[in-house]
């Protein structure tokens, strides 16, 4: 797309984040700069200008937006949100009240916000959802209701049977019958991304900003008949390090294990997918010969955009017959980082 300056002041004023990573919109009346997607008020036309990097900002004098932290990755979980996060999900018998917030120098109000925007909860509701998932696990590896009601910070059985129920519809003592699909946050420099995992592998890969990620989210659950709650999953360490190896141009495949319910018709279009190698790209005809299916291209196109796992099935891969980048779920911005990216890495 040429992105005429009429396009990008369309898009700040409609705060796109499909923009996000192509410009900066720089404030003259200000010396400020900020991210297209920024939520702060907007400046009339006459009194911007675009440019394409942070480094270009910064040396015609302008400063970071302080609303919208350009320099920052997109969505990405503040330093001090993320140490209250990792302590919690080391123990998730702890109970952060707000005055445990301030001491660690947050403020409560801050911290709820946030995570209703990014998770859709507060923060005590997401100490809830994870305290309860830990209870699941341990129920499901054998430990006792009681033990596990008070291990996991909960001050009476009744409270811990009625959260319980509520969340996976079933008494604790017919928890063993429940399945469940964790779900953390990853930051990235794209930007955060939300990974689901079952103890298969993970299921779900998108960036927080895609819209069609709450769309998958409940589809995922149904196609697994599981409930999805924030939790730990060991499939989680492994495709953090992996992620940041690939990333960093130092790893071209992807060995993390994946759970991928679907029908066999996306089974093979994936599979075909996966077998795009670093660094090349492939058209959706091409794909579709691959599958021995060339007159279902469409089909193909649209299996693609059903795959919901981002990066380890590589739909960033698939381009346009004539060579342009189309249609990718995370932005064509993100689309063109990881193609240039591998291309500079694939040697």
């Amino acid at each position: 797309m040429n992105l005429t300056t009429e396009i990008m002041y369309k898009a700040i004023i409609e705060k796109d984040t499909s923009f996000e990573g192509q410009f900066f919109t720089a404030v003259k009346t200000t010396g400020i700069f900020c991210r297209p997607s920024c939520p702060a008020r907007k400046p009339k036309l006459e009194n911007v200008e675009f440019l394409k990097t942070a480094r270009e900002c910064m040396l015609k004098g302008y400063r970071a937006c302080k609303v919208c932290n350009p320099l920052a990755s997109l969505n990405e979980t503040p330093a001090k949100f993320q140490q209250v996060i990792n302590e919690f999900s080391e123990n998730p018998s702890l109970k952060f009240k707000d005055y445990d917030l301030r001491q660690k120098g947050i403020e409560p109000s801050q911290i709820r916000r946030w995570f209703l925007k990014n998770h859709g909860i507060t923060f005590q509701a997401y100490q809830r959802m994870f305290r309860i998932n830990s209870a699941f696990k341990k129920i499901q590896e054998g430990e006792s209701v009681t033990h596990t009601a008070f291990d996991t910070g909960f001050e009476s059985l009744s409270g811990f049977g009625h959260t319980f129920k509520s969340v996976f519809g079933v008494s604790p003592r017919d928890g063993k019958k429940q399945h469940i699909i964790d779900m953390t946050r990853l930051e990235t420099p794209l930007g955060t991304m939300i990974a689901c995992a079952t103890s298969k592998g993970i299921c779900l890969l998108e960036f927080t900003d895609r819209k069609m990620l709450e769309t998958e989210l409940k589809s995922i659950a149904k196609l697994l008949n599981a409930t999805i709650v924030q939790g730990n999953n060991p499939h989680f360490d492994t495709l953090q390090s992996q992620l940041s190896e690939y990333f960093k141009g130092e790893r071209k495949e992807f060995s993390v294990p994946l759970d991928t319910p679907g029908t066999e018709f996306q089974q093979k279009v994936w599979k075909a997918l996966q077998s795009i190698k670093y660094g090349q790209t492939r058209s959706y005809r091409e794909q579709a010969i691959t599958i021995d299916s060339p007159e279902s291209v469409r089909a193909v196109a649209n299996a693609n955009g059903m795959n919901r796992i981002s990066l380890l099935i590589p739909c960033h891969r698939v381009i346009g017959s004539d060579g342009k980048l189309t249609g990718y779920g995370g932005g064509l911005w993100r689309k063109k980082y990881l193609l240039e990216l591998e291309e500079k890495n694939r040697k």
